[in-house]
């Protein structure tokens, strides 16, 4: 039975929104094909109508989780909504949330392991996302430093077992972004 190019489109997206939770949950070596199709009610042998492999599941998974990203993070800002942006970023919700939040802090040390098509895709967007912070900020250095910073506190912070440490972590974080951005900018910032 053959299916319709709108009907393997949305086959796909379920794939890649299913593998993008799976992925963030658990890492994405951990996550097999069969699993995967499994979850979206498929045979692992449909996998390969819709990806040659699982390598360019993951590329496919990089550019549509760091696109939205740049959306929720990078469009249309400015320090208002950066901070805001900012404060939801390093907040608890997205420490205890992993599937529903940014890729870079789940999926970074396997991006940074991939091939190099899955690493240039990723540059792709982050520096997309650098390049939106630099413009508000003024600064390209301190939005590559605040966009370490961020991904680096939600990394320590899910490392923790304490949720006191944890907040203590994000709330430092932020409070010390907070002042990078008023000591450099306050006439833009405040």
């Amino acid at each position: 039975m053959r299916y319709s190019a709108s009907h393997k489109l949305e086959t796909k997206e379920k794939l890649l929104q299913s593998c993008a939770v799976s992925a963030k949950k658990v890492g994405f070596s951990a996550v097999g094909v069969d699993g995967l199709m499994k979850a979206i009610g498929l045979s692992g042998a449909a996998f390969y109508s819709h990806f040659t492999s699982k390598d360019q599941l993951f590329a496919s998974i990089v550019e549509r989780e760091l696109s939205q990203s740049l959306e929720r993070l990078g469009a249309d800002q400015d320090c208002d909504k950066l901070e805001r942006c900012l404060k939801q970023y390093l907040s608890m919700a997205h420490v205890e949330h992993p599937e529903s939040g940014c890729a870079l802090p789940t999926l970074g040390a396997e991006i940074a392991r991939s091939d190099v098509l899955v690493r240039e895709e990723a540059q792709v967007w982050i520096c997309r996302l650098q390049e939106s912070w630099a413009k508000i900020l003024q600064s390209d250095s301190l939005a590559w430093a605040i966009l370490s910073q961020c991904v680096g506190a939600l990394v320590v912070a899910r490392m923790l077992a304490s949720t006191d440490i944890q907040r203590t972590v994000l709330q430092s974080s932020h409070d010390e972004i907070g002042r990078q951005i008023a000591g450099r900018h306050q006439p833009i910032c405040k």
